[in-house]
């Protein structure tokens, strides 16, 4: 049937030409933007999916730039803290030249003596102004603040701490186990008997520190026998105390490191016993007969003991009267006094306010992103410790100087001093290497996997739309042409008009 008004196949025509021409125009728009989702019409789910996955890959890519931010911190630290390790190895040296006090003029001291000064002076400068984009790295800036400070402790020194900003974190410590002295007793009775005038009584004792033979004549008191034994307490790491009718024998310092050794070389005939301590701190003797001198043919021997805490609940490890956790939100070293660790009880330690260096090194601003790492002020005035002196005190007017002062304990300041900038350089190290490192490649992969699966909901796939591509020009053309032999249809009615 032949129509004019109303042309069916043109209408039919138009609307696929119509329908080819907007899918070509798709295919156009992906081939040219190289993204299949362009609009949510296009796939509204795969949209969504699509926007969460790059906003993780934002949040990834900041995280990776703070990491990275983290490690140059670290690196401007590590330089200054590595000037000053070597500063200190130079004042190790001075006061071992200066030691030598036949050997060396007082003008040579006095020489040493300003080098000293100036080191010092060095240190507390590149305290002061070590420093990234303005911030202070090594002047205690990034240190973490404490207050209440039981008594029973010696020291705080907080590594790292994640605490909610404005909230405060007590640190609860629970003794479980007390630290102990290695200690022995020696029941000579109050003054030495031995054999006859002529026999001495001799024995090796060790410690810690070295050993040292010594040599008692008949006669001897208890007291003598202990003021001997305590000439040599910086060779050996002992202390001898006269106590009734013999020597009680101990170290000096707490822990599982500490030992007594005592072996009798000559008993000289004497009746006289050795026997181990039976208390913690060592203020009595052992209640049994202990190994007489003339049957002691081996050393006879007693260890310290090590605190046992807990920190937070956590167990903690320890070395003497020092009780540590590491954790991934608290590192914290406890220094306990004697008695602190010698007594099994809970201790309400100190209570952090904050401070220290934090970085966000995840996705996600929370505590579980953040890593807070504790520098401690590098400044001659605190490098040591209350116990053995401070750095500062090296300088000259001071009671460990150089000139005139006591060297024995200058060495031991230097040798602590080292000891920290070493530890603190190794925890940055290992916050380097460990925590940033690590951070940085997982974070790497988890950019990687979440880009490809964004690319697979979003982006084009260039082989398929390349095929409906062609489709759609061929399919646009034959519907253009099919539309022309549709429109020029109606003129055959004309040959009904003769």
């Amino acid at each position: 049937m032949s129509r004019i008004n109303t042309n069916v196949p043109s209408l039919l025509g138009q609307r696929v030409l119509g329908e080819n021409n907007r899918a070509l125009n798709t295919s156009l728009e992906r081939l040219s933007t190289g993204l299949r989702i362009n609009r949510g019409a296009d796939d509204p789910a795969g949209l969504i999916a699509s926007e969460n996955l790059r906003s993780e890959q934002v949040s990834i890519t900041a995280a990776i730039g703070n990491a990275e931010r983290a490690e140059q911190v670290v690196n401007v630290a590590e330089g200054g803290l590595q000037e000053v390790n070597n500063l200190l190895l130079e004042v190790q040296s001075l006061v071992g030249r200066s030691a030598n006090e036949a050997g060396l003029s007082n003008e040579e001291r006095a020489a040493n003596q300003l080098q000293i000064d100036s080191i010092l002076q060095t240190i507390d400068r590149i305290s002061e102004t070590t420093s990234f984009q303005g911030t202070r790295l090594l002047n205690g800036n990034f240190d973490f603040n404490v207050r209440d400070q039981a008594a029973s402790v010696e020291s705080v020194t907080v590594n790292a701490a994640n605490i909610p900003s404005g909230e405060t974190r007590d640190i609860q410590v629970l003794i479980t186990q007390s630290a102990q002295n290695a200690g022995l007793f020696l029941s000579t009775g109050a003054n030495l008997d031995l054999a006859d005038s002529e026999s001495t009584l001799v024995f090796d004792l060790a410690g810690t520190l070295g050993s040292r033979e010594f040599s008692f004549a008949s006669g001897t008191s208890v007291a003598n026998i202990a003021a001997t034994i305590n000439t040599f307490t910086d060779l050996t790491g002992l202390s001898a105390v006269a106590s009734g009718d013999g020597v009680r024998i101990q170290t000096v310092e707490l822990g599982d490191d500490e030992f007594v050794s005592v072996d009798i070389r000559d008993a000289g005939g004497s009746t006289g016993a050795i026997g181990t301590l039976s208390s913690t701190n060592a203020n009595i003797r052992s209640t049994d007969a202990g190994v007489a001198f003339s049957a002691a043919s081996n050393p006879i021997r007693d260890e310290g003991q090590d605190v046992g805490a807990t920190i937070n609940g956590s167990v903690a490890t320890s070395n003497g009267t020092v009780a540590r956790i590491a954790s991934d939100f608290l590192d914290v070293e406890i220094d306990l006094s004697d008695a602190g660790a010698q007594t099994l009880a809970a201790i309400s330690a100190v209570t952090i306010e904050g401070g220290g260096a934090t970085f966000n090194l995840g996705p996600n601003v929370d505590i579980g992103s953040q890593v807070s790492i504790g520098i401690q002020s590098v400044a001659s005035r605190n490098l040591g410790s209350e116990g053995t002196g401070f750095l500062s005190q090296l300088a000259s007017g001071q009671e460990f100087n150089v000139v005139d002062g006591d060297l024995n304990n200058a060495q031991r300041i230097v040798n602590e001093s080292i000891d920290e900038i070493t530890t603190l350089r190794g925890r940055l190290g290992a916050f380097q290497a460990n925590t940033v490192g690590a951070t940085i490649r997982s974070l790497g992969v988890a950019l990687e996997n979440t880009s490809a699966a964004e690319s697979a909901i979003r982006d084009t796939d260039f082989a398929a739309e390349t095929a409906a591509l062609t489709r759609g020009q061929i399919l646009v053309q034959a519907a253009t042409n099919v539309l022309s032999i549709a429109n020029s249809q109606p003129q055959n009615a004309l040959s009904l008009l003769g």
